[in-house]
């Protein structure tokens, strides 16, 4: 479907499709097949988040959950955004739910509209660019060829193994 793809964990990734419109059609008749595509090759539910930012694209998709697809155009982000719980942005935790909440700020609305002061009063420095995200400024694009941030390995044993010491050769 396009090579920009970014992985966000196992079982989900970032796809940029702009630019391919002329080749596979509007955004949103390739996330419907993409959907078909993976189900009939896998047999799993795909929940697809379409929208022009990667915040926003990723809320969506948390929303369509589970086999959903919810698409959120260009002019209607922040209308999407407004009434949803602040934590839904990304680094918004329980704790920066609660300095929020503290100073009547509930929604990623009105997260979007707090002075500066306000926000830096609760969340420090990073209190603007919560701000940006709020309002569905995201300028990050997809990585595709990102730096791996962990490495694992796993190793299956024939049956259930508890001598310490073999675990710890393997």
């Amino acid at each position: 479907f396009t090579p920009l793809v970014e992985g966000l964990s196992l079982d989900e990734a970032f796809l940029d499709l702009t630019g391919t419109e002329r080749l596979l059609g509007p955004p949103l008749e390739v996330a419907r097949v993409l959907r078909a595509a993976v189900r009939s090759e896998t047999g799993l539910a795909v929940s697809v988040g379409l929208a022009p930012v990667k915040l926003v694209a990723k809320i969506a998709s948390d929303l369509a959950k589970p086999d959903g697809l919810l698409c959120v155009p260009p002019d209607g982000v922040q209308a999407f955004l407004e009434p949803l719980p602040a934590g839904r942005i990304w680094g918004v935790g329980p704790v920066a739910q609660q300095r929020l909440a503290a100073r009547g700020l509930h929604t990623i609305g009105d997260l979007a509209r707090a002075p500066d002061a306000l926000l830096r009063e609760a969340l420090g420095q990073w209190g603007a660019d919560a701000a940006r995200l709020a309002r569905g400024e995201d300028e990050r694009e997809v990585e595709p060829y990102r730096e791996p941030k962990s490495y694992g390995e796993e190793n299956t044993f024939e049956s259930d193994v508890s001598d310490v010491r073999l675990l710890e050769r393997s």
